[in-house]
This record gives C-alpha cells, structure tokens and sequence, in this order.
C-alpha cells in the first residue's frame, strides 16, 4: 500500500536517527504521501510573484507539479499541473501570464483560472464523426485543487482537507518571528538555486543544528557573526517541528571553548579584505543579528545581519534535492540599505561565503552512510528530549524536534 514503511525506529527514540532514512527508496515514496500531500502546510512562493490576473508559477510539493495562479478576483488559485485527459503538464513554463484560461498543449484541453475543465478540443469529433460520448460533462472535471492560504506575502499550499488553519499551524511564536522579519513591505532583490547530491531530511536538519556554526563555518566565527559565546537560544513551536534559533552579536564574551587550538574555526590569523559584507545597521529593536526559522517539513527564513532570504528544500529523489532561494529586501530601503543588503547577500547562497558548507557536508553524509543503513546518527547534544532550549544553541533540541514531527506523520 502507498505510503507503507517497514522498519523500526531504535528504542532511544529522536536521540538516534538510522541512516536508512537518508536512503531508503521505500521511505521516499512514503513521504511522498504522509508528508507532502499530507496534513502539512508547504511554501510555494510570494504573492508578489503572480501579482496581477493571469499571473501563474510552477512549483512542486515533493515530487507533485503544482502550479499557483492569481484569478480575475485577485485571489490566489492552486491547483496540482496535470491535465485530467492524459496527464500532460497543463504549465510548461516556470511563470507567464494566462488570458483567461489554461490549455494543454497535448490536446488542447482548456481549463478556467480555478482550474475547472472548460472545453476539449473535437469533443463533437470532426465531421460528423469521432469525438467524446455523448454523455462527457465538462463539468465533472478539473484539476485537482489544493488549499491555500497566505501569511504576511508568503504562500502556502496543502493538499490536505486535515491540515488546520495556517496561523494555528505555525503557531504564535512562528508567527512572531515572521512578523518581526516580513512585517513589512518586502521586495524581492534576487532569486537562484542549487541542486544537491543529499538526501532532503540531511539539509533540513543541517538548518535545525544551531551548533555547527562555530564548528563548520571559519567566517561566522572569524568574523564574529555568529558564536556560541554570544546570547540566543531555540525556540519550538508546541509540536516541537517548527523552531528559531537566534543570536545577538553584541553580547559575545571571550570563551575557553573557542581556543583555536581546540576548533578549526576559531582561527584568529583571518581578517576580511571587504568589510562591506558585514557592515550594517542595527535593524530590529530586540537586537537579534542572527535568526534562522524553519517550518516543517523543508521552508526556512533567514536573518543574518541584514540580509534576509526564504530557501525551499523541494526533494528530486531519495538522494537528491533542490533548494531555492529568495532574497528579500525592504521597499523603504535607501540607495545605501539596498547596497548593504546585497553586499551581505554575499554570505549565502551556493557560492556564499558562509553557506557554500552547508551546500557540500550533506553529500558527504550521504557517502558515508548510504552503506550500512542499520547504523545510526547520535542526536544527544543538550540532552534527549525536545523543548525549548532558551539560553543555549550549544544543542540538537530542533534537529530531534524535527524528526519527532518526521515520526508523528510516518507513523513510525
């Protein structure tokens, strides 16, 4: 049966994950179904991304095509991109404009902006002859719909009828996050993406280890971005899936941990030749300078400085994924804010100067565990449980939270 797995978790619970998740086919397929057209809310773009009637973007939900489109009424329509006749992909771009209507370039079936079956081409035949049944109602189909709803121009999808309103979904402390983040009017400044040779679980939870960073990362220490020597914690949502690790800059303190004889990454023989890229300004009134949010299952947004960016981790296959990002800026932003921002865009990305790490360690994850599946992850870093960690990032607390909400929809 769809969406069946069969083995079982090890007994100490999310505190050991088996590397057969990263690679199992079966657990693949099963995700498809219990997660990505499960009871879940999935991110798909910005609203100001199909802004007028007509406006339409490709974008999948796992391995499902959707397509997002903006109807005459101004509301936001998504429907799953696949024509009822044979199949076919309805959209073919990845964004354009429809004139009022969709139509499959196979056999020109057409479809309204909801995505309800409209006309078929030769449906009376041709001639006299051929052609639909006599007793073929169009409006018996369509293609199939999916909920959506929208939270400060971000938009979400759900092919579930189960998942709950998106606001309960989040919850308020994820809700405050992106209210202190997005309240405001945002523009996009630039979009890229990047494929990756891992598993999407690798990535997901490589956003939730808040303390990799001064490990990982020689230019979050060296630069003094991000340390654990600085004050922050996580914060989960109820369900523990959700989390937000933050940190404040200018609370850190010297620390013995941060020897560079004991860690790669403290070395203090590196400067930067181009301080543009960490020169901002003191943006937010809590003082945050580093805030990473996720929301499960594969949606972050991210804080670092002054840049801020969505990434979407989409999978492409049991050991391959696509994560795609979105940089934003303010529309309020000055000639130098907007500089600033792109400047310190800089830092991410498949090329940033802090992130192109986390681009490559999930490949290297998959090479060194696709072989022996029965073998697990230790995930015991702050202990065992999931709650809240508020004084510390030294933790795995949101990588075990993760796989607490992975477990509850698997039924494992």
């Amino acid at each position: 049966m769809a969406g069946e797995t069969s083995f079982e978790w090890p007994g100490e619970g999310v505190s050991r994950v088996p590397y057969r998740v990263y690679s199992d086919a079966e657990i693949y397929e099963a995700e498809q179904d219990r997660i990505f057209r499960g009871p879940v809310w999935h991110f798909v773009m910005l609203e100001q991304e199909i802004p007028q009637p007509g406006d339409y973007r490709r974008a999948r939900i796992g391995d499902t095509p959707i397509v997002a489109i903006r109807d005459a009424d101004g509301a936001i329509n998504a429907m799953v991109n696949r024509c009822v006749h044979r199949g076919n992909l309805v959209c073919i771009d990845e964004a354009g404009r429809a004139d009022g209507r969709l139509t499959c370039v196979y056999h020109n079936w057409t479809y309204d902006l909801a995505g309800r079956l409209k006309s078929v081409a030769f449906q009376k035949g041709a001639g006299g002859k051929g052609g639909m049944p006599a007793d073929f109602d169009l409006a018996a189909h369509r293609m199939t719909p999916l909920r959506v709803a929208v939270y400060r121009g971000l938009v979400f999808v759900t092919l579930s009828g189960d998942t709950p309103p998106l606001v309960d979904y989040l919850g308020p402390e994820m809700c405050a996050n992106i209210d202190r983040v997005l309240g405001r009017d945002m523009v996009i400044l630039a979009t890229y993406s990047q494929s990756m040779a891992n598993n999407w679980k690798l990535y997901m939870e490589n956003v939730r280890d808040s303390y990799h960073a001064s490990l990982l990362h020689l230019f979050f220490t060296a630069t003094r971005i991000n340390r654990l020597s600085m004050e922050g914690g996580i914060r989960l949502s109820e369900r523990g899936w959700h989390h937000i690790s933050y940190s404040i800059a200018a609370t850190d303190r010297e620390e013995p941990e941060y020897d560079p004889g004991k860690l790669r990454a403290a070395d203090d023989d590196y400067d930067i030749a181009d301080p543009r890229v960490v020169r901002g300004w003191p943006e937010y009134a809590c003082g945050t300078t580093l805030a990473i949010q996720s929301v499960f299952p594969n949606f972050v947004l991210q804080q670092t400085l002054n840049s801020i960016a969505l990434r979407v981790c989409v999978p492409t296959g049991k050991d391959a994924c696509e994560l795609s990002w979105r940089i934003l800026g303010c529309a309020s932003d000055g000639e130098a804010a907007r500089a600033a921002r792109i400047h310190q865009s800089n830092l991410i990305g498949p090329a940033g100067l802090i992130s192109m790490e986390d681009g490559i360690v999930g490949s290297w994850v998959q090479q060194g565990t696709r072989r022996d599946p029965d073998k697990t992850s230790i995930v015991e870093m702050g202990g065992r449980d999931v709650a809240p960690s508020p004084g510390s990032r030294a933790t795995e607390v949101s990588v075990r939270g993760f796989w607490q909400g992975w477990r509850d929809l698997m039924e494992i």
